[in-house]
């Protein structure tokens, strides 16, 4: 009755579905003339094998769909092993009942108990019982394999759906630290501009434009996954324009670059804060705030190093918004292909910055 009422319990939509009872029935047709053809060995008796193989059909059947959909999912994949090798034991001798009840049904009724009368192979018990059983181990193996074929594409649609979600979560980490670079950036560039204003320089002019320059780039390129190195050298350059407005005579910038290729490309926004970061937080020796910047590109390997004037250690409080985001980006983007060197000695702060496999990240 519990088998019974399972299978009244039985995923409705299956049922429901023509598709599964057509493929079921065709199966169970194709059963029934395989035992018709295997008990036909050594016999002529059409009747009587035709009358056995229905009578054998139902309970192959009912014994089939007890071990798949009750037995097999209930305790084998559960690994309740021992459940399943004593339920398993129990189905053996009920279905071994009922394969006896048919012999003899079909001795008393189909041949009028004339053993002589029956096929060969329908009076051996082993046979029969072997027969039923491959049918049922069959079923079951391809179960199974169903089984474990659906638990590995669920798995992997499992594991996309977490890569897509990680995925999505380093975009928005990667944005959210863009997003405070930009003010970051502006912030300083606008209050060199507000301090020329006072003095109402004949220089704001120029220091707007090449502002507006620095905010095309942020607003339209920063947003791209890559850009071309070249063009972060660029506006390197550009930004080193506008600090040179503004130090006027106390600043001297050494600016070295290698011919760079412009198919290379690079993250956005990646060199300008250490730039930002060596204004900002350097220091004038001598009356002069020196910076050193070197760009060397060899082959698809990036070196960047920044070296200026500093009078005390620069502590992780110190760096600001610009160089602690900046370290974040590089694990983000380039965790295993990039090296970043940070000293702070002989009144001097340097980075080395060097990013490998640029185009393949």
């Amino acid at each position: 009755m519990k088998y019974f009422a399972h299978l009244a319990m039985m995923n409705l939509s299956q049922i429901n579905n023509s598709k599964f009872i057509l493929l079921h029935l065709l199966f169970w047709i194709g059963v029934w003339f395989f035992f018709v053809y295997f008990f036909s060995y050594n016999s002529n008796n059409t009747d009587y094998i035709t009358w056995f193989s229905s009578f054998l059909l139902p309970i192959t059947m009912i014994t089939t769909y007890f071990v798949v959909y009750y037995l097999i999912p209930k305790y084998l994949l559960t690994k309740k092993y021992k459940y399943f090798a004593l339920y398993s034991a129990y189905t053996l001798v009920f279905s071994t009942y009922l394969i006896i009840i048919a012999i003899f049904g079909s001795l008393l009724f189909l041949s009028n108990m004339e053993i002589k009368n029956m096929p060969p192979m329908s009076r051996n018990y082993v046979f029969v019982l072997i027969l039923v059983y491959l049918v049922v181990f069959i079923v079951s193996f391809i179960s199974l394999l169903s089984h474990n074929f659906k638990t590995q594409t669920e798995n992997k649609e499992l594991q996309n759906k977490i890569l897509e979600t990680q995925l999505q979560i380093k975009s928005q980490e990667l944005n959210y630290l863009k997003k405070q670079i930009h003010p970051h950036f502006l912030f300083n560039t606008l209050n060199t501009i507000y301090g020329f204003a006072l003095k109402q320089s004949k220089d704001t002019p120029e220091i707007i434009l090449k502002l507006s320059n620095l905010l095309d780039y942020i607003l339209y390129q920063v947003d791209k996954p890559k850009v071309s190195l070249k063009e972060e050298v660029l506006h390197i350059k550009e930004y080193i324009d506008l600090e040179k407005i503004r130090f006027q005579d106390t600043l001297k910038v050494s600016f070295i670059s290698s011919e760079i290729d412009s198919n290379v490309q690079i993250a956005p926004m990646l060199l300008i804060p250490f730039v930002e970061n060596a204004f900002k937080h350097g220091d004038l020796i001598n009356g002069f705030l020196k910076i050193v910047i070197e760009i060397q590109l060899n082959g698809d390997a990036l070196q960047f190093q920044i070296k200026n004037t500093s009078l005390n250690d620069v502590s992780s409080s110190k760096e600001g918004i610009g160089l602690v985001n900046i370290k974040k980006r590089l694990n983000l983007l380039y965790k295993n292909n990039h090296q970043l060197q940070i000293k702070n000695s002989d009144n001097h702060f340097q980075v080395n910055l060097i990013v490998n496999k640029l185009n393949n990240k």
